[in-house]
């Protein structure tokens, strides 16, 4: 039986303090390596539990493992992407003309489509993330509950926001919409593009959103 690969807690491209003031080091330290690292931990936890069940241990209930593993699993990957769209906050953060336009093809414009972020990232209920994906080239806005609820299958992450109270309340208190709206300066649209290219684009004129 293949051994089953461990995950890791990545490290960042940036400093705890490069985000700040829309997010302090304090916070980004305590995310990445208490609550993103226990993710990781989880994970690793269930998978080799997973591993003694198929290994005959009867002991083992696969039904919980099943459930904890979606919960730490997603809270990793999605974490994952969290830190990847994200750099030093820029007043004027605007995408390129590429993004721009499929945005606008797909939602009128782009403050159309950062005010329907913005509304399902502060919609949310509970804990959860805002997501913008893509499921068969079609850009979806998504609220996703905890790391794996309310999702659409087959729809693969462009922009993800999360809006769990460990993200935002020692900087917000309570203000989680004044959170969201601070967001926009730190979003690497360098990265947003990347990922539309890779799951959106079949010709070049597709990816000019033509």
């Amino acid at each position: 039986m293949v051994e089953i690969k461990k995950v890791s807690l990545p490290k960042l491209s940036y400093d705890y303090n490069a985000l700040e003031p829309v997010i302090s080091e304090k916070v980004m330290k305590l995310h990445h390596t208490k609550h993103h690292q226990g993710y990781v931990n989880g994970t690793n936890s269930m998978l080799g539990l997973l591993e003694k069940h198929r290994a005959g241990d009867k002991s083992v209930d696969l039904g919980s493992i099943l459930t904890k593993l979606s919960f730490h699993m997603n809270g990793h990957l999605m974490h994952s992407l969290f830190w990847e769209n994200m750099r030093a906050p820029r007043e004027n953060n605007s995408p390129s003309k590429e993004v721009i336009s499929r945005m606008k093809q797909h939602f009128g414009s782009m403050e159309q489509f950062k005010k329907e972020f913005s509304e399902a990232a502060k919609g949310v209920e509970g804990s959860g993330w805002a997501v913008l994906a893509v499921r068969d080239k079609l850009p979806l806005v998504m609220q996703v509950r905890n790391h794996q609820l309310m999702h659409i299958v087959g729809a693969k992450p462009l922009l993800v926001l999360d809006v769990w109270e460990h993200a935002y309340y020692l900087d917000y208190e309570n203000r989680r919409g004044d959170f969201v709206d601070a967001f926009w300066k730190l979003v690497d649209w360098d990265t947003v593009e990347k990922r539309i290219k890779e799951c959106c684009c079949g010709t070049d004129n597709e990816c000019k959103g033509q």
